[in-house]
């Protein structure tokens, strides 16, 4: 059997690294793939962009895949899986209409009040004058969210008045991201600040049946101690301690049942993966701050790490409509994995550094890459994340210390991660 993955990131590289492992496939492309992808001999990388949909689907029909695994939200919201279902080809991911639960804010938020979905109460607006006035009478701390993709870096926790009103000129006025929503033009999401403890919780969708992956945990901020300007996730573990049994239940009746059934309803059946941002109070009560319509990056290689059973096997159940008969099997050991990240990193990322240092693969210790690429046979950085360094431990510690000792041999220009990743788990 023949696989194609979408994507460029780490997340591609862990999904197409697991895929690979199973019983009955014989290749796996990667497109557009990485350097780690390009080095991999068990993959082959494939130079389509992610979301030239046409030139994707025309490869899986030249190539008979069999199956088509989507990663980034950018193919999503291009509609890649739209044409490929057009065209008879097997494809797992949502359609272009059901990925605004991720490439809309304003969509999933009004989603989730119409369903009933426990989330943070919010205004959304696309007149800054408007706005400003909204987070002048709410008061911070208050948080900002451009409605549409902005490569994780579209939010702002702003912890004063000062810093909201100068997230809206950013966002909103000035478009500094250059985002905009379905209807053309910026607009933002204004919403409640929720308290508690943050995890991610990741589902896999047929239209009707769910099966849970490993929960796992993000570090969005830059700096140690949770300090800084938020990023695409600096590293994670699985699984997350403050996701307990009570916890999950409700995660599962409150949240993600619901959000099925609302899709279906609204005439748009969710398959793929769906990933639920929580924020969980101190009594153990979720609370939704964001959908995916993906696997979370860094969250993938942790739990790609941990998970046992035939990745393949599991997404063809999946475009099946048979998630009913699966129940997946998971190393009891915690992943967690660990950024390296260039210079300027979250907003003017360098480019071109070479990387040296780069261990073996093991069964216990993988780099996962992200923006690496290879210039004149030497690997070299290609974007913010370049590198995700994930481990397996009997104990959050071990983990990380396998991991952090895995790091340090790795060296590139200007390199940068935190020292803190898991510290959470830690500390309960």
């Amino acid at each position: 059997m023949r696989v194609l993955v979408i994507g460029n990131g780490g997340r591609e590289h862990a999904l197409a690294w697991k895929l690979a492992q199973g019983e009955r496939v014989s290749q796996v492309y990667v497109a557009p793939g990485n350097g780690g992808t390009a080095r991999d001999e068990r993959l082959e990388t494939v130079p389509i962009g992610m979301t030239d949909v046409k030139a994707l689907a025309d490869f899986a029909v030249e190539q008979k895949i069999t199956l088509t695994v989507v990663g980034p939200e950018a193919a999503l919201a291009a509609g890649v899986v739209d044409e490929f279902r057009a065209r008879g080809l097997r494809i797992f991911g949502p359609t272009k209409a059901a990925a605004q639960l991720e490439s809309s804010k304003a969509f999933a938020k009004d989603f989730m009040k119409r369903h009933g979905i426990p989330t943070a109460a919010y205004e959304t607006f696309s007149d800054p004058a408007a706005a400003h006035a909204y987070v002048d009478g709410r008061g911070a701390p208050i948080v900002i969210k451009a409605d549409g993709l902005a490569a994780g870096k579209g939010v702002v926790v702003a912890m004063t008045l000062e810093e909201a009103h100068e997230a809206i000129t950013w966002i909103l006025e000035d478009n500094k991201l250059g985002v905009t929503h379905n209807a053309g033009g910026a607009r933002v999401v204004i919403e409640d600040f929720l308290a508690g403890e943050e995890a991610s919780f990741i589902v896999v969708c047929d239209g009707k049946h769910v099966v849970s992956l490993a929960t796992s945990q993000d570090h969005k901020r830059l700096l140690d101690g949770d300090a800084g300007p938020n990023t695409g996730g600096m590293g994670a573990y699985s699984p997350a301690p403050v996701v307990t049994p009570n916890v999950h239940a409700k995660v599962m009746h409150e949240i993600i049942q619901p959000t099925i059934a609302g899709m279906a309803k609204d005439g748009h059946p969710f398959t793929g993966f769906l990933y639920a941002g929580l924020m969980i109070d101190d009594h153990g009560q979720p609370r939704t701050v964001e959908f995916n319509t993906r696997m979370g990056d860094p969250e993938t290689q942790p739990i790609m790490m941990r998970l046992k059973s035939d990745l393949f096997e599991l997404m063809m159940h999946a475009t099946d409509g048979t998630l009913d008969q699966v129940e997946l099997q998971w190393d009891r050991r915690v992943a967690l994995g660990v950024v390296l990240a260039a210079e300027g990193y979250p907003l003017n990322p360098r480019k071109g550094d070479a990387i040296t240092g780069l261990p073996d693969d093991e069964d216990e210790a993988m780099v996962f890459h992200a923006g690496t690429a290879m210039a004149d046979g030497q690997l070299v950085t290609s974007g913010g994340r370049v590198l995700c360094v994930t481990a397996l431990g009997e104990s959050v510690r071990t983990a990380a210390q396998r991991a952090y000792d895995t790091a340090s041999g790795i060296q590139f220009a200007g390199r940068q991660y935190r020292s803190d990743i898991g510290h959470r788990a830690i500390k309960r």
